[in-house]
């Protein structure tokens, strides 16, 4: 059964990588699903080993992305970052310590419901091609980053995800980013973002999970890798106008299913 169970998490997280590799993202919004439905653990377990796994993709993603957007141009753009930062890291805060008090039955029904919110942002937001100036300039620019900063911090705590879904959109539409360096300051906003959730949920009891579960966090990670090595190698196979609607789809089975567990 234990090699069974190993095989089958090195194929879900070799499987979500690939599907969120194909449109630049970890896939974390796909893996919590099985993770939940497959695998059994409950939503609160399943909400702390999806970011432990998230962690291992973003710190591996980093030095991929190096190639394509040197971290100088990364660095460049401290302003962003800080701005962001600056409500994501309450919001992540926020959103895990309202997680570990949430009973079982309504955290299914708000991952249900934020899983619905990506599946939307998907089809809607996440156009690859676009490029437009800032939204806003001056104190009201800093001011949406930080409120966007927070909504994005709490939902990544709650999902256990990095939040480049909605990070890469914001990044695009509320500060004018080219997409490419989007997909760089999301990696950068993100780490620092999950290692706060991280951290509040470590000072919950059902952080054991992660102890008990050792050699599948690490086999359901390495899949995740490989899949989104294997996603980003594909990426352009696929038509975004088939692509993207067919995810939304999946996430949209996966929240009706997730707000059907008991």
């Amino acid at each position: 059964m234990a090699e069974r169970r190993g095989i089958l998490a090195f194929l879900v997280g070799a499987g979500v990588g690939s599907l969120g590799g194909l449109i630049g993202l970890g896939g974390a919004e796909f893996r919590l699903p099985f993770l939940i439905g497959l695998f059994r653990f409950a939503a609160l377990e399943a909400v702390i080993l999806n970011k432990a796994t998230s962690l291992v993709v973003v710190v591996s993603a980093l030095p991929f992305r190096a190639a394509t957007v040197p971290f100088g141009d990364v660095a460049a753009s401290w302003p962003i970052i800080v701005n962001l930062l600056a409500g994501s890291l309450a919001g992540a805060w926020f959103g895990a310590g309202w997680a570990t008090r949430l009973k079982s039955e309504t955290l299914y029904k708000v991952i249900a419901a934020l899983l619905l919110l990506i599946a939307v942002v998907l089809v809607f937001a996440h156009d690859p091609g676009s490029t437009s100036p800032p939204l806003f300039d001056g104190a009201a620019l800093i001011v949406a980053g930080i409120v966007a900063g927070f909504a994005i911090g709490v939902v990544a705590s709650l999902l256990g995800v990095a939040g480049g879904e909605l990070l890469i959109p914001t990044l695009v539409l509320l500060f004018g980013a080219d997409v490419k360096l989007a997909g760089s300051l999301s990696l950068a906003v993100s780490l620092p973002t999950m290692l706060v959730g991280f951290t509040r949920y470590s000072r919950d009891q059902s952080f054991s999970v992660i102890g008990r579960n050792k050699t599948f966090l690490l086999v359901i990670a390495g899949g995740s890798i490989v899949g989104s090595f294997i996603g980003g190698q594909l990426l352009g196979l696929v038509p975004e106008q088939i692509l993207l609607p067919l995810l939304a789809a999946i996430l949209v089975m996966s929240a009706y299913r997730v707000w059907q567990h008991k």
